[in-house]
């Protein structure tokens, strides 16, 4: 059953806030706020799920972007080898970043962002975090260290932006100063 939730846009306080670490074990109460992220990102990517429900199409969605302040986001998304990347992200950090960077060529959207930007973010090709991750399967949070690079990598930079109080737009570039590192995806 899809509950269809709030999403604030650009303005909205929240989404310029430090969001505070999550405590764990998980309340049942951050279980059903990963499990419903989860569940729009499901049907915003089923055309017929999304048209009914009126929602738009994204493959990460972050706590604060409901009007929550807690350190987590979920990613639904697939890499360039047809990889399915399923994460409910609990407190992550990012631990290391590549020195090359990489960018979206068709540039990067949000679901809080409503108006049409134009412009390229910066983002690391490859990054090394630690998170808790949950399983609704098995109702537990596990800490663990994974690589991300390129698409999934710029995602999860950016559900993290919000964890932060920053939209991507904060982040825009006009033009590439210093392409030798920058690679697009």
């Amino acid at each position: 059953m899809y509950n269809k939730i709030n999403i604030m846009v650009e303005g909205n306080l929240c989404l310029k806030k430090i969001a505070k670490d999550v405590s764990l074990p998980l309340t049942s109460v951050d279980k059903k706020i990963l499990t419903d992220l989860m569940n729009h990102l499901i049907v915003s990517q089923i055309p017929e799920l999304a048209e009914k429900y009126n929602v738009q199409p994204g493959v990460g969605i972050a706590a604060p972007q409901i009007n929550i302040s807690k350190r987590m986001f979920c990613i639904l998304a697939t890499d360039s080898d047809d990889n399915l990347h399923k994460y409910y992200c609990v407190n992550p950090k990012i631990i290391s970043k590549s020195k090359q960077m990489t960018y979206l060529s068709n540039g990067e959207g949000c679901l809080s962002v409503k108006r049409k930007v134009f412009g390229i973010v910066q983002r690391h090709k490859t990054i090394t975090v630690k998170s808790g991750f949950y399983d609704p399967e098995t109702d537990r949070v596990t800490v663990k260290k994974i690589k991300l690079t390129d698409f999934i990598s710029i995602v999860f930079q950016h559900e993290y932006d919000h964890l932060d109080g920053i939209l991507f737009v904060d982040k825009l570039i006009a033009y590439i100063e210093n392409s030798e590192n920058l690679s697009e995806c």
